[in-house]
């Protein structure tokens, strides 16, 4: 089974989408859908359930991808084996949020397509908290995350900045009455690292006799939350990095809580497998070898 088959597979897989995934792929939908079609007759096994609608993977196709990111990083690795040593190519898949693909990433990458022209890189972007496990289920190779408070198991991790959590709202709140600002509703993704410490903060000021009864409204990344808490749906927390690059930093303002959330460390995380591949190495070491400036 060829190795184009398996990425092709894979980007159905990520995309639950024939139409993206053949642009991303830089196929026909026709000639897609046809590869995929090969790999289910030859499995024996429907790999997607697909309407007009929409895409679904099937329990099949949630095994037969687990095959083919091993086999993928496999092929990759044989490739690498049989190639001249101090060479640096292949492919190199990032993932990101909105904010360090135009904050963190940029001066990188560049610096990294200059000096490896040959690695044909990948950008996925999404939310902050869902990075580390991309890498850990094998979608990605490497990404930009904030620095988990305890130790994730395969994960190695190379810190690149440091940026404050701080608590904001709209400079002109119109959805909600007036107030204190604390007594609108907290605006939080639905998991990570500063959730984690917002909630800690949120036990310990309950444990002080003051009562935490504000509703808490979920959402997928930090620049979801401060789209909502612009329009004045509620106070949000977010690394201050991410505010002073939002295009809603004109409507927004940090607040002064009294709140002591420990600052977010912003950095790279991938697997000692994947940094076993030259391009996610060579990307690696470059990033620790570049000086502050890279990060401007």
């Amino acid at each position: 089974m060829m190795d184009h088959e398996l990425k092709l597979f894979l980007s159905v897989a990520e995309h639950l989408h024939f139409g993206k995934a053949s642009q991303a792929c830089n196929l026909s939908a026709s000639a897609l859908t046809r590869s995929i079609q090969r790999l289910e007759d030859e499995l024996g096994q429907k790999l997607f359930i697909r309407d007009n609608r929409s895409v679904q993977i099937t329990e099949a196709g949630l095994v037969f991808k687990k095959y083919a990111v091993q086999a993928v990083h496999d092929w990759q690795a044989v490739r690498e084996g049989l190639e001249d040593k101090g060479k640096v190519y292949g492919d190199l898949s990032i993932y990101s949020s909105l904010t360090a693909a135009y904050s963190v990433l940029p001066k990188l990458i560049s610096k990294f397509s200059r000096d490896f022209s040959e690695v044909k890189i990948g950008l996925r972007t999404g939310a902050e908290e869902e990075a580390i496990e991309k890498v850990l289920e094998g979608e990605i190779d490497i990404a930009v995350a904030a620095l988990p408070d305890r130790e994730v198991r395969g994960i190695e991790f190379l810190p690149l900045l440091v940026t404050d959590l701080v608590f904001v709202g709209a400079k002109s709140p119109t959805l909600l009455s007036s107030g204190s600002p604390l007594d609108m509703p907290l605006v939080l993704p639905e998991k990570g690292v500063s959730r984690v410490r917002v909630d800690k903060w949120l036990k310990n000021k309950g444990n002080a006799k003051d009562e935490v009864t504000k509703p808490i409204m979920e959402v997928s990344g930090n620049e979801a939350i401060l789209a909502m808490v612009s329009l004045g749906c509620g106070v949000g927390v977010v690394p201050e990095l991410v505010l002073e690059k939002s295009p809603f930093a004109n409507e927004i303002e940090v607040i002064e809580t009294g709140a002591d959330l420990e600052p977010y460390t912003v950095g790279l995380c991938s697997t000692k497998k994947n940094l076993e591949k030259t391009s996610v190495g060579a990307f690696w070491e470059m990033a620790k070898a570049s000086d502050t400036a890279v990060l401007d």
